[in-house]
């Protein structure tokens, strides 16, 4: 169970790496270019204001998945480091358990909205602004991956918890 959950795990972390690794050389290289076209040539790239719009959103939740599979996203360590094994097993479990379903109505909530939000569009691209919401749900999504996969060691751990 555990090589699966390193598997899950590992498969999440690459996506997440790859993502964040893309979005901020991307972002970097066309706001330089937008920036310097603006000083040497006195105009600029219309469309490198969406630019962020569009991309800083799928670096965040890159970040945020890889800092939740860290343990370092929601974390009270400094409580639970006092408790005896079997309780720090029991509100770890509760707190992947709480996790996953909250991730779970957060990622319906957003599958619900994207028809909604599919219909507006950025202004000079005309990207949908469901994509913006495709990085929040699939987020969501790989957290409730992670936190799956948190419970699973959990419960595999048997009183030998290091975290």
């Amino acid at each position: 169970m555990i090589r699966r959950c390193n598997g899950i795990d590992g498969a999440v972390q690459a996506v997440c790496r790859w993502i964040l690794y893309a979005t901020m050389v991307f972002l970097f290289l066309v706001l330089s270019v937008n920036v310097a076209l603006r000083y040497i040539g006195g105009t600029s790239m219309q469309w490198a204001g969406e630019v962020p719009e569009l991309v800083f959103p799928w670096m965040v939740m890159a970040g945020v998945v890889l800092a939740a599979q860290h343990g370092t996203h929601i974390s009270i360590v400094w409580l639970t480091e006092k408790f005896s094994a079997s309780v720090r097993r029991f509100f770890l479990l509760l707190n992947a358990g709480l996790l996953f379903v909250g991730y779970g109505f957060l990622t319906w909530g957003t599958w619900t909205l994207l028809p909604i939000v599919h219909t507006e569009h950025s202004h000079v691209l005309g990207v949908p602004t469901s994509v913006t919401y495709s990085c929040m749900m699939l987020g969501f999504t790989a957290l409730m991956l992670t936190s799956l996969t948190q419970a699973l060691r959990a419960w595999d751990a048997k009183g030998n918890l290091s975290h």
